[in-house]
């Protein structure tokens, strides 16, 4: 059966429970202080980056909870009937749109009393950019990227809209929410300033990665990304893709691929071990696992950063 279908099939069975619910009473109203059973507003985000900026922001104000399990690959999320259930009774359902199609075919089958898409504010604005005959192709027709969050700038004004409706929801929290929210902006501009600086004088600015998730940060900091394979990190490269990549890391005196936590290396070793580069861990932070170089989004970051510097290489 193929993903496509799956999908399909999968949203149909989701609006099939919406309807399940309502008639059995299940649905909830939204309320200007809608809480849980311990005053705090309840938050679903659709996975980790932007579970962690809403927990920063809420404090001990909010209980969040992130749909896609640790470990897990957030492209391929599928929800469960609970996880739609999930879904009704949360009072502000924070996700991105068009990055997980099932949390977007939830959202409409359950009906959350508010929702917050940081697509918008995240201004996503790069498409996948292929490798052909040896060279990176510009501004070709495909995908948008989502993985806005790995540069901090960008996470930064998402945070700053969410405040905004998390405040709406809660104004008895507003100024906490108001000071949460200037601690976190104030990390993200120190984070923003070692990139900025840590990667300012590197040997090489092209960045081969195992796929296309790096397109933001590669913007952000002067670095040009060439991915292996497109914004699905399963993809399979097909062997005229491979061959193309191999002559570009050849031509361009490409001395490190780099790989994912969540996906296998085994593309990304084959680069290297047909080029002899090296081959090192970028992590796209999409979610932490026992893998990942720290336990929350600031630590891989600098994690991935070390990585970056000492891969490029950079003074």
């Amino acid at each position: 059966m193929t993903k496509r279908r799956t999908r399909a099939i999968a949203g149909a069975a989701l609006l099939a429970l919406a309807g399940a619910l309502a008639l059995s009473g299940c649905s909830s109203e939204a309320a200007a202080d809608s809480s849980d059973a311990d005053g705090r507003l309840r938050v679903t985000a659709s996975f980790y980056p932007l579970q962690y900026i809403a927990q920063r922001i809420g404090g001990d104000a909010v209980r969040v909870a992130s749909l896609t399990r640790p470990g897990a690959e957030p492209h391929d999320l599928e929800l469960t009937p609970r996880d739609v259930a999930h879904l009704q009774d949360s009072d502000l359902v924070v996700y991105l749109s068009g990055f997980q199609p099932a949390v977007d075919d939830g959202i409409v089958a359950a009906g959350p009393p508010a929702t917050f898409d940081a697509a918008p504010s995240a201004d996503l604005n790069l498409t996948f950019t292929p490798v052909e005959q040896g060279q990176a192709k510009r501004n070709e027709a495909g995908s948008t990227d989502p993985h806005f969050w790995l540069d901090p700038t960008r996470l930064s004004s998402v945070a700053a809209a969410l405040e905004a409706e998390m405040a709406r929801l809660r104004p008895a929290d507003a100024a906490d929410f108001a000071t949460n929210l200037a601690a976190l902006r104030a990390e993200l501009d120190a984070l923003d300033a070692d990139y900025r600086k840590g990667l300012s004088q590197c040997a090489n600015p092209d960045l081969v990665t195992s796929h296309n998730a790096f397109g933001y940060l590669a913007q952000r900091y002067g670095l040009r990304q060439v991915p292996i394979t497109g914004l699905t990190p399963e993809a399979e490269p097909q062997p005229r893709e491979l061959a193309d990549v191999i002559d570009f890391v050849e031509a361009n005196d490409v001395r490190t691929i780099y790989y994912e936590t969540l996906v296998s290396p085994a593309v990304a070793d084959t680069v290297a071990r047909e080029t002899g580069a090296a081959a090192a861990v970028l992590d796209p932070i999409e979610g932490l696992t026992a893998q990942s170089a720290g336990t929350s989004y600031f630590e891989v970051m600098r994690a991935n950063l070390a990585s970056l510097r000492h891969g490029q290489p950079c003074r």
